[in-house]
C-alpha cells in the first residue's frame, strides 16, 4: 500500500504571506512530522488551525498525523472536511487518497475502493491511487472469501453442534428406556417372587389344614395296634377282677 499524502509549503521566496503564523506553525509540523514525531507535529497543527481555522493544510496535515498515531477516527473526521469545504480538485483528490489508506487500515475495503475511485476521478493519472484501488480490491475479495469460509464453518459447526444434541437426546432416550425395561424387569421378578411366596404359603395353609393321608398299609397296622391294645387291656382287666374275686373273704358271721 502506497504511503499517505502530505501537503509541504515550500518557501521560495520570501514573501509577506509566509509571515503568517499559521503557515509557520505548519512549516514546523512538518518539520516534525519528518523526523516520526507525529505528536509534536499534531501539536503544531492544531496551533496553526487556532491562528486559522479553515486553514485547509494545517487541517490536511493534522489529519496525516492522526493516521500515524492510528487515530483513523479523528483522521477520517479531518480528510472528509477537506472534501466538503470549496477546496482545489488537487487537495481533494490528495483527501480522497489518504482516506482510502484510513479506510484501509480498518479493514473497510469497500469505502478504501470508492475513496479511491474517487481521487482517480479529480486525478487520473495518480499511479498510487492506481496500485492502491487494486491493491483494496483484493484485500475486499480475500475478506470475502474469509468471510463466506467463516459462514460455512459456522454453519458446520451449528450442524455437528445439532448432530451432537441429537445424538444426545437419542442416547438419553435409550439409557431411559434401558432404565425403564430394567424397573420393569425387576418389578416382573418382584411379582414372581411374589406369587411363588404366596403359592408356597397357600400350600403350607392347605397341609395345615386337610388331614394327613396315609396309606393302606399304615391304616392296617394302626388298626391291628389298636386291636392288640385293646386286646391286652381286656385281659388285663379280666385278671385284675380274678385276683379280686380270689382274694376277698366274707365279713359274714356264720
Amino acid at each position: 500500500m502506497r504511503t499517505i499524502i502530505i501537503f509541504l509549503i515550500i518557501a521560495l521566496t520570501a514573501t509577506a504571506g509566509y509571515s503568517q503564523k499559521e503557515k509557520k506553525r505548519v512549516r514546523k509540523g512538518n518539520s516534525e512530522y519528518s523526523e516520526g514525531n507525529y505528536q509534536d507535529a499534531e501539536k503544531e497543527y492544531r496551533k496553526a488551525l487556532m491562528e486559522k481555522p479553515d486553514y485547509s493544510k494545517g487541517t490536511f496535515n493534522l489529519g496525516d498525523a492522526m493516521y500515524e498515531q492510528e487515530n483513523y477516527e479523528e483522521s477520517t473526521k479531518l480528510f472528509s472536511e477537506i472534501i466538503e469545504r470549496n477546496t482545489t480538485n488537487e487537495e481533494k483528490a490528495a483527501a480522497y487518497y489518504n482516506l482510502g489508506n484510513t479506510f484501509m487500515k480498518e479493514n473497510k475495503y469497500k469505502e478504501s475502493i470508492d475513496s479511491f475511485k474517487n481521487s482517480l476521478r479529480l486525478n487520473p493519472n495518480d499511479k498510487n491511487a492506481k496500485y492502491n484501488l487494486e491493491y483494496a480490491r483484493k484485500k475486499l475479495k480475500e475478506q470475502q472469501q474469509q468471510q463466506d469460509q467463516n459462514q460455512d464453518q459456522d454453519k458446520k459447526d451449528e450442524e455437528n453442534k445439532d448432530q451432537n444434541k441429537d445424538q444426545e437426546n437419542k442416547d438419553k432416550e435409550n439409557q431411559d428406556k434401558k432404565d425403564q425395561d430394567k424397573k420393569d424387569d425387576q418389578k416382573d421378578e418382584n411379582k414372581d417372587q411374589d406369587k411363588k411366596d404366596q403359592n408356597k404359603e397357600d400350600q403350607q395353609k392347605d397341609q395345615q389344614q386337610q388331614p394327613q393321608q396315609i396309606s393302606k398299609q399304615d391304616a392296617q397296622r394302626m388298626l391291628d395296634a389298636l386291636q392288640n391294645d385293646e386286646k391286652k387291656t381286656l385281659q388285663k382287666l379280666q385278671k385284675q377282677k380274678a385276683q379280686a374275686v380270689k382274694g376277698s373273704k366274707s365279713d359274714i358271721d356264720w
